[in-house]
């Protein structure tokens, strides 16, 4: 009967404490797997809860900026545009740097 060779042995012996080991450290037991679901569902909620403000807050400043519009072109603000529908006074233009 020819004998087991060493390397047989030490292969055995690396499985058995493989096995012994137990489970990879990596996968997490099932309570924190859940755990996970629920924070990843409960981060999703709070980011449609955001979605929604922002989405209403668009809205708004829209109808207060349609209304800034409409009040700029009432006919008391006329004398300031040109008939081209150009401003005779730009705001923004830099005095320093005026023609």
């Amino acid at each position: 009967m020819p004998r087991p060779s060493l390397s047989l042995f030490g292969l055995i012996f690396l499985l058995i404490g493989y096995t012994a080991a137990g489970p990879e450290p990596d996968i997490l037991p099932r309570a924190a797997r859940s755990s996970a679901c629920q924070e990843h569902m409960s981060l999703h909620n709070r980011l449609d809860v955001v979605e929604k403000k922002v989405e209403d807050t668009v809205e708004k400043l829209d109808v207060e900026l349609t209304a800034l519009l409409e009040a700029v072109e009432d006919p008391k603000w006329r004398p300031l545009l040109d008939n081209a529908g150009q401003t005779a006074v730009d705001i923004l233009e830099d005095p320093v740097h005026k023609n």
